[in-house]
């Protein structure tokens, strides 16, 4: 009997090693290189296990496996996203506490004093559109885990901070927790909010602008078009890696509502060129809240302004990057607008940033500058030092 299952067991083993590994070739058979590809140097080498790796059967079996457990047997993904109640998901930058705080705090609140100051000495004015978390606005779909104590008050210390700076930087808050009694404000499997809490947004900023004439009526009207909703597979859903073997397991996608906005007047003036006969008065940068053209908040700001606007936001590159690269812009420095919208995600704030893109003594002296300002530094201090 025993050697019979010796035997039986010998087999199975032996017989799942050949059936692996014969699966395992499959990602061989579609590799192909360039003619000219060297073979001495080892280029055609390392190129064929660079594809070899991608494709390997054994290792996307091994990927979807061990999330799925993960998943299914403790709720959790990879670093990246939080798994909440009711198939929400959300950033863990929104949760997880962030190493050099209160120093990282302080040193971008120099920054973006730095940044107005630089701005006003252009006879600019900056208008902070300080995003409220997605966490914050949806507690109720936590599940077991909540956010560390530095983001309990992140957003109302950061709106503090720079009103107290001579910043304008109109609640957000408030409105999106409104309006999430007539819609979704925030994709429920994506960082990002939805066309409508773009829309809540922009109407805010446009009520608290519009009664300081910085933006001039330009006869212009916009209109959006909606279309049907389509299902958004969300950001959040590339932290699990379920699919293709356990894609069953992921959350329902989300419907995403398309919104684009257009100026009815055939001569309107082209988005993109800040610098045509008729200059455009306001500014927008920020990050892919902006940027992304699936949330329309450009478009939303449009209409709500009742203004053209030029969007500089970029994606992938947070709110700072965006901003330095617009202040060392020829567009800024030749024709610069009088008007500029910086959307700033309040979980941005503590986090600490590679500038060495840029010349070094410059971003010290926008620090410097910013420094200047004791009601800034101090309230930061304050706010951070009683969250610790």
């Amino acid at each position: 009997m025993n050697r019979t299952f010796n035997l039986l067991y010998t087999g199975t083993f032996a017989g799942t090693l050949l059936a692996l590994g014969l699966w395992s070739t499959q990602g061989a058979r579609d590799f192909s290189a360039a003619a000219d590809t060297p073979v001495l140097n080892g280029k055609l080498a390392l190129a064929f296990e660079k594809h070899y790796d991608a494709e390997f059967p054994i290792k996307q079996l091994g990927t979807n496996l061990w999330a799925a457990l993960d998943f299914s047997l403790f709720g959790e993904g990879r670093p990246g996203v939080v798994v909440g109640a009711n198939d929400w998901l959300y950033s863990d930058e929104e949760f997880k506490p962030v190493a050099g705080a209160l120093h990282n705090s302080q040193d971008n609140q120099a920054l973006i004093q730095g940044v107005r100051e630089t701005l006003a000495r252009h006879d600019v004015q900056l208008v902070m559109a300080i995003l409220p978390a997605k966490a914050r606005l949806y507690p109720e779909n936590f599940g077991e885990r909540r956010p560390a104590p530095l983001h309990e008050q992140l957003y109302q210390n950061f709106r503090r901070a720079v009103a107290d700076a001579g910043i304008q930087a109109p609640d957000l808050l408030g409105p999106l927790s409104q309006a999430k009694a007539e819609g979704q404000v925030f994709l429920r499997t994506d960082t990002h909010w939805t066309p409508y809490g773009a829309q809540v947004v922009a109407g805010q900023l446009a009520t608290a602008i519009k009664p300081s004439g910085l933006v001039p009526e330009s006869g212009s009207r916009y209109v959006t078009e909606t279309a049907p909703g389509e299902p958004h597979k969300g950001d959040l859903t590339n932290f699990l890696p379920l699919d293709p073997l356990f894609e069953e397991l992921l959350p329902p996608p989300d419907q995403l509502t398309k919104h684009s906005t257009r100026a009815q007047e055939e001569n309107a003036a082209g988005a993109d060129d800040l610098f045509a006969e008729t200059q455009v008065p306001v500014a927008l940068v920020g990050t892919s809240y902006s940027a992304d053209e699936r949330w329309n908040f450009a478009g939303a700001l449009r209409q709500a302004l009742g203004s053209d606007l030029v969007n500089f936001a970029e994606d992938g590159r947070g709110p700072l990057l965006p901003m330095l690269k617009f202040l060392q812009s020829d567009d800024f420095k030749n024709a610069p607008p009088r008007l500029v919208i910086w959307e700033f995600p309040e979980r941005y704030l503590p986090m600490a940033y590679d500038l060495s893109e840029f010349d070094a003594e410059w971003i010290a002296q926008l620090k410097a500058a910013g420094r200047q300002d004791k009601h800034l530094a101090d309230n930061t201090a304050t706010s951070q030092g009683a969250r610790h």
